[in-house]
């Protein structure tokens, strides 16, 4: 499948990302080669710092994972809440199974063989599509953000026309990340523990109750859906070889069951469609939007951390004074840096508020927005389906002797997403 590319296609974020038209970003075009994706990003921007007002660049995805390490790392934005890194483009599985498809036993008949790659290129098509669109959506939330869209970084990674020379971790790095990750939770248990830090602020107090109740929420509903999404997957793939033998009794027979038979080999696989349109929706419309805000949560409550990290180094600088000052000692020294602590405090404070009260606004716009499509798309479905017993009611088609129609109960499927439209609001 290497090879694979996306055309130019209007994105639907846009209009709710980019509110300011002074920057624009978008991925115009996407080709997937067989050990990496590039990724053409284009920006329009009459900001005085770009040399022109429209240019484009070709990106790698350690390129977009470099850029949101320089603002993790950036001590200027710790009172931000940095957009979640776009996941690493996988599509080992989707290859693999091509592969073992192609290298199947002879039991497999050339419908059924056809069918099968079918449903397996449009799973790779979507995969492709919805790795653009994360991509996409992490660069248009920089370019949103006031303050995150004026980093000098943010400038180069748009208009540097070459190569950025930028390498993946390797496993060292890794391990030192995932370290630095057991330090952090560690360090974040002993500071509302052991330490009895408590909270000086409300809202910060009520927030971080929050988010911890609803970074566990979500992700599993996102377990809870992905399986829903396999299911309906799993239907969909169990339609090819019941079709395909209703297609082949259809062709043996002689008598009044040949049309009985190609009919109903014709109602599964018009199922099968309708089946794989669910769930690949089901996975765009309500999958991706809880995988991306279990991400975006997440970096919420590195946000607090870091907030919190701040308070308790002002309290021990608070002690430190105090002991300096009854050993007459050195109190210079620990006022001036009594006095930085509180800064940078006050600041992570204040920028952490209005970065939670936007987040709060952000997702409850986008689940608003996805639940209501979600709803349309499963009576879309739903309706589709109830329209097919009335080709087999007796309207052209022969029943067997003593056989009665029969019907969808009103509880039939429920079923979501739209089909097609990789490119979707989650943020």
């Amino acid at each position: 499948m290497s090879g694979t590319s996306l055309p130019p296609q209007p994105s639907s974020m846009s209009a709710d990302l980019q509110g300011d038209s002074s920057l624009q970003v978008e991925i115009s075009d996407a080709v997937s080669e067989r050990d990496k994706v590039k990724f053409t990003v284009q920006t329009k921007s009459c900001v005085p710092h770009f040399a022109r007002t429209e240019f484009s660049v070709v990106r790698h995805h350690e390129e977009f994972i470099w850029l949101h390490n320089a603002y993790v790392e950036n001590e200027e934005y710790a009172g931000l809440i940095i957009p979640p890194a776009p996941p690493r483009p996988d599509f080992e599985a989707s290859r693999e199974k091509l592969q073992k498809l192609g290298e199947g036993d002879s039991s497999v008949t050339r419908e059924e063989f056809a069918k099968m790659k079918e449903e397996l290129e449009a799973e790779y098509l979507a995969i492709f599509k919805k790795t653009v669109a994360m991509h996409e959506v992490f660069l248009q939330r920089l370019a949103a953000h006031p303050t995150l869209r004026r980093d000098h970084n943010f400038f180069v990674f748009l208009e540097y026309g070459q190569d950025l020379s930028v390498r993946g971790k390797n496993r060292k790095e890794l391990l030192g990340g995932f370290l630095r990750n057991i330090v952090k939770s560690a360090d974040e248990a002993l500071i509302t523990g052991m330490s009895g830090l408590k909270e000086v602020d409300d809202f910060f107090e009520h927030e971080r109750t929050f988010l911890l109740e609803y970074h566990t929420r979500i992700r599993d509903a996102c377990l809870r859906a992905d399986r829903v999404m396999h299911s309906h997957k799993c239907l969909a793939d169990d339609y090819i070889p019941i079709s395909a033998a209703l297609s082949s009794l259809g062709t043996q027979e002689v008598n009044q069951l040949k049309t009985s038979f190609l009919k109903l080999a014709e109602l599964f696989e018009r199922l099968r469609k309708v089946e794989g349109r669910v769930a690949s929706d089901e996975d765009l419309k309500l999958s991706d939007m809880l995988r991306y805000y279990v991400r975006d949560s997440q970096a919420a409550k590195d946000l607090l951390y870091r907030r919190l990290r701040a308070l308790a180094d002002y309290e021990n600088a608070n002690k430190a004074l105090d002991k300096a000052r009854t050993r007459n000692r050195e109190v210079r020294t620990a006022e001036s840096h009594q006095q930085l602590c509180c800064q940078r405090f006050e600041r992570l404070s204040d920028s952490a508020k209005q970065e939670l009260m936007d987040f709060r606004f952000r997702r409850v716009s986008s689940f608003r927005k996805n639940l209501i499509e979600l709803a349309e798309l499963e009576l879309k479905h739903a309706k589709e389906l109830l329209t097919m017993p009335r080709d087999f009611s007796g309207q052209g088609l022969p029943l067997p002797q003593g056989a009665r129609p029969c019907k969808i109960g009103q509880h039939g499927h429920h079923t979501w997403p739209q089909e097609g439209g990789a490119q979707d609001t989650w943020v």
